[in-house]
């Protein structure tokens, strides 16, 4: 038996839109700007448009603290051509998301991680085959290890998918590691789990524990397995790589967000 993710969330929200956009090839916008730039504002680095500057979907400002993050976002506007296409737009979908949706219910957004932490993708383990029971234990353990000690988040892990409540204690102590983070780490954080299906992976990669590719193949060990045992299906091969781009996107979202 093999570990099942959940996904749901506003991030996959967002990936299911633009998975939609693309199966439904609707017609895009042609670009209507001919320059874009960077311009200091009261909000800190805004977006322009031939000097307008761009509106999130709620008529907030698109502008954000970090001038690295800014010029990140406004390369993605600059790069549209001739059409604008969101879905090669991931910076901007991630800023549109911490300012509209996560900076005013920054508590909802960790509530929805801590829902992931209490039935984490690494601590539901299969009981069958042996060498998939043994690669999650050498890939899954010494990530748990470290929210126990790092953290004070230790987590218990079971065989099977019927769930097994986590400790109180240790979910309110990642509830108050993550109580510390602005919007735009937790933004990018809620899209890490619930691409992953784990949020102590999450949780590491903004710790500087593991990298984006050792999380995402950490994330992976039963896809991977599975594919070994049964052949690669394309069209859950196209799906997987939709969903690591995503997260790569969210990894560098991070970045950004922590560089002036």
């Amino acid at each position: 038996m093999t570990t099942e993710k959940r996904v749901n969330g506003q991030a996959n929200e967002d990936f299911a839109e633009m998975i939609r956009h693309h199966v439904q090839d609707r017609p895009l916008p042609k670009r209507f700007y001919k320059d874009v730039a960077v311009r200091e504002d009261e909000g800190g680095f805004a977006i322009t448009l031939d000097g307008r500057v761009v509106k999130t979907p709620m008529r907030s400002s698109l502008s954000m603290e970090s001038r690295a993050m800014a010029e990140a976002v406004a390369a993605e506007w600059d790069a549209q051509s001739p059409h604008i296409d969101p879905a090669t737009m991931p910076l901007t979908r991630l800023v549109n998301t911490a300012i509209d949706r996560v900076a005013g219910d920054r508590q909802r957004i960790i509530d929805e991680i801590l829902a992931y932490a209490g039935s984490d993708l690494l601590c539901y383990r299969a009981d069958t085959p042996d060498i998939l029971v043994a690669r999650q234990i050498k890939a899954w353990d010494p990530v748990l290890d470290w929210a126990a000690e790092a953290l004070g988040a230790r987590l218990v892990a079971v065989s099977g998918l019927m769930h097994q409540p986590q400790p109180e204690e240790s979910l309110a102590a990642l509830g108050r590691h993550l109580a510390g983070m602005d919007a735009y780490v937790l933004t990018a954080l809620h899209n890490m789990t619930t691409l992953s299906g784990s949020a102590v992976l999450a949780i590491a990669v903004a710790a500087g524990h593991l990298d984006q590719d050792n999380a995402w193949s950490v994330a992976h060990v039963d896809e991977d397995f599975q594919a070994e045992q049964w052949g690669e299906d394309e069209a859950a091969e196209r799906r997987l790589q939709m969903r690591a781009a995503e997260f790569a996107s969210a990894c560098t979202f991070l970045r950004l967000s922590r560089q002036p």
